[in-house]
């Protein structure tokens, strides 16, 4: 009993001295639908278990609301200890003003360059040699998710692809639902059109529209039946009054919409009301036209603070997001794709594991964040909500989106 009690003493000064010697650190990130909570809580279980403190600094909304927030404290003084960001050039600015952490002592620590991949993630925040960031996941935005109940009560097959899923809408509203799920917020229908661009053009076309930044393509006739692909889907969400993008994909776990253009963070959502992916729902990579991933996503920036200890907590965060376990236990909960193929994943779930058969063929783009400004990716994003919330002829506004491009070249 002594030896009892004299354990039990060292374990709690243990764990007394553990907590004091914590470094708080705190977070910003745009995560806070249910399935986005739950998959943000694995980072901090982690770092807490690690010995330190995440300091939780959820903003709601969307990356759009949340990046001006983040930005305006980094350029104002009152920097955080992490922030999240989208791959691609959202930091630049703010790393090449020499406001963010050098990670190139940790990246190269933990092999980043030899595991994460597509190398595209390190590479699109890579300034002069030096990373910036710690890559977390691969997101695809283009993926079609249909409510199987609905078709089913129809009477008709689900569809296997966008044209299917078009060609259905009228059996759709005759059986009082709404086709086509969509929010308000302003990037969602620029994601839509994403997809829909891919989906109906193909590959090539966006390559050659967004890579080579070919003008004559993006003018061409196979753009032109981009957009009047998307008008034909502005008609089918006429009905969706929702604002938030996770309240559209209530729509189509409730049953009440037949279906949603959405990232595979929807897959989250799902998860939390206990849908089964293949049997409550389908879900349709490339709109189930042209299968493929875009490797967009999430990654961790990290403000320099003028604080020893703060700094070295921060790169011990840095180093944990990229760690095995973590990369598992986060993914599966996000519903995107591990930074790694050098884990465990044989929890995936039906829709995880298309996507991974997607990653490992190669058959994949990257985000638009990758291959724009961020002014360009701005005013297309406004076109696409004045476009999406009107009733402007496709050729007009396929005519405006060929000029927004041209002033990126």
């Amino acid at each position: 009993m002594k030896f009892k009690a004299l354990f039990g003493l060292l374990a709690a000064g243990l764990m007394a001295t553990s907590a004091a010697n914590a470094t708080e650190l705190e977070v910003t990130h745009w995560w806070t639908s249910g399935g986005e909570a739950a998959a943000v809580a694995e980072f901090a279980k982690a770092f807490d278990a690690s010995g330190d403190k995440w300091i939780d600094g959820a903003i709601a909304g969307s990356g759009g609301t949340a990046r001006p927030i983040m930005i305006s404290r980094i350029t104002g003084g009152d920097p955080m200890g992490a922030t999240q960001f989208n791959h691609g050039n959202q930091a630049l600015e703010l790393v090449e003003a020499g406001l963010m952490l050098d990670l190139t002592d940790v990246a190269e620590a933990n092999n980043w360059k030899e595991i994460i991949f597509p190398k595209s993630l390190l590479d699109a925040c890579t300034v002069d040699g030096r990373i910036y960031c710690a890559p977390v996941n691969i997101h695809s935005p283009e993926w079609l998710w249909i409510s199987n109940k609905v078709y089913e009560d129809i009477g008709i097959p689900v569809p296997k692809n966008w044209n299917e899923f078009v060609a259905s809408a009228p059996q759709v509203e005759a059986a009082g639902k709404i086709p086509l799920a969509l929010g308000n917020q302003p990037w969602q229908s620029n994601l839509a059109f994403g997809a829909i661009t891919t989906a109906v053009a193909g590959l090539d076309i966006w390559k050659a529209v967004n890579v080579q930044k070919d003008m004559g393509v993006a003018a061409g006739p196979e753009m032109a039946a981009v957009f009047e692909a998307a008008a034909s889907a502005r008609k089918l969400a006429a009905k969706s009054t929702v604002q938030d993008w996770n309240q559209a994909t209530n729509l189509v776990i409730t049953d009440q919409a037949a279906g949603q253009i959405m990232g595979d963070w929807a897959q989250g959502e799902f998860q939390v009301a206990q849908e089964v992916a293949g049997k409550d729902y389908t879900c349709l990579p490339g709109l189930g036209l042209n299968a493929y991933l875009s490797t967009g996503g999430d990654a961790f920036y990290f403000p320099k603070l003028d604080d020893d200890e703060k700094e070295a907590a921060q790169k011990r965060l840095a180093a944990l997001l990229v760690s095995p376990k973590v990369q598992v236990a986060f993914n599966l909960k996000k519903g995107s794709l591990p930074i790694r193929g050098d884990v465990d994943l044989s929890a995936a779930n039906d829709c995880m594991k298309k996507g991974l058969d997607l990653l490992a063929s190669g058959n994949i783009l990257p985000s638009g964040d990758m291959v724009w400004s961020p002014d360009v990716m701005t005013q297309a994003a406004d076109l696409m909500v004045e476009f999406w919330k009107s009733d402007m002829p496709a050729g007009e506004a396929h005519k405006r989106w060929v000029a927004i491009l041209e002033t990126g070249l």
